[in-house]
């Protein structure tokens, strides 16, 4: 049994991709296990994927600084890693990596493609065309290592338990549609009036629909809509992220921003129809086996602005993601549940 040290500490969406493609790798490579270092709660995300250990990395107390991460090290030298594979490539990983590769451990990293990223979104001679998708950077790391690996890039329905006091709502044969409205980023946000008229529509259309996300303020949010609109489940606050990827596993069809929500429901083989603004698939951050075709974006020279989302995307005095207006979210959601 070969045995892969992987470490990647964020971000939720992120850590979500590096699952869809681990899912692949160990259902491809049998004689393998996998020593996944992450966040405490992002371990529901390996849960059931074969031969995999996770290990909790904790950057705030255990393994703050210098001397915490010499000791994560130490923890992670117990396994006797045959590979590490550092699929963050930042500061913490890059320390990890001087400390493995002292010891003489093969150490193989992340090439984040900046170069590339950087001409998609620059002001002047932006150069709008797709990069190599993040899932298959990571696979590059394991086949530097002489693993054959091939990407189905396919949705794989994942079979899950219903979470207690749902099984009327998920089992029954109405349409069931997630909402994740949120992101980190505010320039990645659909407008909230514009989503609750989404909401509106498919709570008038008999659809079930459950809202995601995460924060007291979008708790709020979604208790609201809850109240005002038949058929609108509030999961947020209300359940572990195991849970809510049981409930995703289930629904016929996600709506969400260029998030977590996405990479969340591509990890559970659920359609996802997302949202963009500021950035862009282009960027290679599609969800895992979601179609460019279920993108909701309005194509403008200025887009994209940014990566990540967390710069303004001015397209002729008008936020790019406002350029996206409700009739095209439900226009779309009828040609795929009409």
């Amino acid at each position: 049994m070969k045995r892969i040290l992987v470490t990647r500490f964020s971000a939720m969406g992120d850590v979500a991709m590096v699952a869809s493609v681990l899912k692949e790798f160990q259902a491809q490579h049998m004689d393998t296990e996998i020593i996944m270092v992450s966040r405490k709660l992002f371990k529901a995300f390996f849960e059931h994927i074969p031969r995999v250990i996770f290990h909790t990395i904790d950057p705030k107390v255990k393994h703050r600084g210098i001397e915490g991460l010499f000791r994560l090290f130490q923890e992670l030298r117990a396994y006797k890693p045959d590979f590490v594979a550092d699929l963050h490539n930042n500061l913490r990983s890059n320390v990890l990596n001087k400390l493995f590769a002292w010891r003489g451990y093969p150490v193989r990293i992340l090439d984040k493609g900046r170069a590339a990223k950087k001409e998609l979104i620059r002001k002047r001679n932006k150069i709008l065309k797709p990069l190599r998708p993040m899932t298959e950077c990571y696979a590059d790391v394991f086949r530097q290592f002489g693993f054959a690996m091939d990407l189905s890039h396919h949705l794989q329905k994942e079979p899950r338990l219903i979470p207690n006091g749902l099984l009327g709502l998920l089992a029954s044969d109405q349409i069931k549609i997630g909402v994740a409205p949120f992101a980190q980023h505010p320039y990645k946000v659909f407008d909230l009036e514009s989503m609750e008229q989404v909401i509106q529509y498919l709570s008038e259309n008999n659809y079930t629909v459950f809202l995601f996300g995460g924060g007291t303020k979008e708790k709020e949010i979604g208790e609201e809509w809850r109240k005002k609109y038949a058929g609108v489940q509030n999961t947020i606050g209300q359940f572990s992220l195991r849970q809510e990827l049981d409930i995703i596993a289930h629904l016929d069809l996600m709506i969400s921003m260029d998030s977590a929500g996405m990479h969340m429901a591509s990890l559970m083989g659920t359609r996802c129809v997302s949202i963009w603004g500021a950035t862009h698939p282009f960027a290679g951050f599609l969800g895992y086996g979601q179609s460019l075709e279920d993108c909701i974006q309005v194509e403008h020279p200025n887009r994209p602005s940014s990566i990540y989302g967390n710069k303004p995307c001015d397209c002729d005095g008008v936020e790019a993601i406002d350029l996206v207006t409700s009739g095209m979210v439900i226009q779309h959601i009828n040609k795929i549940c009409g």
